[in-house]
């Protein structure tokens, strides 16, 4: 995994908006239709080599493949796991209930009931591998077109598996929880293996606790945080802690998110997790303000911070001075080493729809590598070479 030696390195989350034809095909594959596998490859992979190039012109060192062929980040699983089917209700998270108007509309605007978020009725175990294979195809093939030399690849988390598809079939949540990183270990070492850092997203151990498990109270949520945690790390016995990076996020939606659960409750627990380096909010209303929480929770020695510098929910475009505040704050505290520039969350979280325009979004991106630029040489008295 790069390090910010002589500059900060810049990098996302991971979703970025995908175009037209590609929305078509996952939503028909979703719905179970015939799929031409040959015509969603070649679709897939110019979406990919088209994300990779944007990436780079924009000034992203660490790229993605913008998860171009999966309809959102936690409910692809059904594609590639037996034991989910169906659809179920969608937990709308505690802050929206308490404005239900504004509820109702963001769940109109996003269409929610396209997309299936099915239940666990069955057995899990790996359906195929073969999804995943076509992914790391897809994505080699366009770092190699531009000539970039490390990337990432998104993966849910088993906890993020559970916010998002509730289970009946297992007794427990903990035995739950065993059976999906059993089920998903498979898909990381894959990821591993071939040389592209793992993404696994955690969005369970923050917005879970006021979305699926907001009826629990707060002790409650943390333990089964720390279940989450733990089976997260089972997953990962085989997969070296720095090939890693874990997102962890309130919920990627302009809601007013008056029920997140504040950053100190959830480190300690976070940071059992075996994955190196950690992206985190820091750029939105709620949120930019926690920075400050690492003047007194020390980051572990061989952890790495990626904090989100630029919103993912607003279509003002962060001016690059912004930004390069941001980045200097956290890197006076941890270290300049330690830090690499990312977003709060992805741009493209649900396929077909996202708060932030498509090419407003490239424009908060290139604000990001402008303002990582601007901060490099504040924090080592030149501009930085190119790692």
């Amino acid at each position: 995994m790069k390090l910010s030696t002589d500059r900060i390195l810049t990098t996302h989350v991971g979703s970025l908006p995908r175009p037209q034809d590609v929305v078509d095909l996952i939503f028909a594959q979703d719905r179970g239709e015939p799929i031409d596998q040959a015509k969603f490859d070649a679709v897939v992979q110019r979406a990919v080599d088209d994300v990779i190039k944007k990436q780079v012109e924009v000034g992203v060192d660490i790229p993605s493949d913008g998860e171009q062929s999966k309809i959102s980040y936690a409910t692809y699983i059904r594609h590639r796991l037996t034991g989910f089917e169906g659809d179920s209700s969608r937990p709308t998270p505690q802050d929206l209930d308490d404005f239900p108007d504004y509820r109702d509309k963001l769940v109109k605007e996003g269409h929610s009931a396209t997309y299936k978020r099915p239940v666990c009725k069955g057995e899990i175990k790996v359906k195929s591998l073969e999804p995943v294979r076509e992914d790391i195809a897809h994505m080699k093939a366009a770092l190699a077109k531009s000539n970039v030399t490390e990337g990432f690849m998104n993966s849910v988390s088993p906890g993020t598996v559970a916010v998002f598809q509730p289970n009946e079939y297992y007794p427990t949540h903990q035995a739950y929880m065993t059976a999906v990183s059993e089920g998903m270990r498979a898909e990381y070492e894959e990821i591993v293996k071939s040389g592209l850092l793992l993404q696994l997203d955690c969005p369970d151990l923050a917005m879970g606790r006021h979305s699926r498990f907001k009826d629990l109270d707060e002790a409650g949520f943390l333990r089964n945080a720390e279940i989450q945690v733990e089976a997260l790390n089972h997953a990962l016995a085989n997969v070296p802690a720095d090939r890693v990076r874990m997102h962890v996020c309130w919920g990627n939606y302009e809601g007013p998110h008056t029920h997140d659960i504040a950053l100190p409750k959830i480190l300690p627990i976070i940071m059992k997790a075996k994955p190196m380096a950690f992206l985190l909010e820091g750029a939105n209303p709620r949120h930019a303000h926690e920075w400050e929480v690492w003047k007194t929770f020390k980051l572990p020695a061989d952890k790495v911070l990626i904090p989100g510098v630029v919103e993912t929910t607003s279509n003002y475009v962060e001016h690059p001075e912004v930004v390069a505040q941001r980045i200097i704050r956290y890197a006076e505290v941890i270290g300049r080493e330690r830090i690499l520039a990312g977003s709060d969350c992805g741009f493209g979280t649900f396929a077909g729809f996202g708060p932030v325009h498509p090419s407003i979004g490239w424009m908060k991106l290139k604000s990001l590598a402008e303002g990582a630029a601007i901060a490099s040489k504040k924090l080592w008295g030149k501009a930085g070479s190119a790692s």
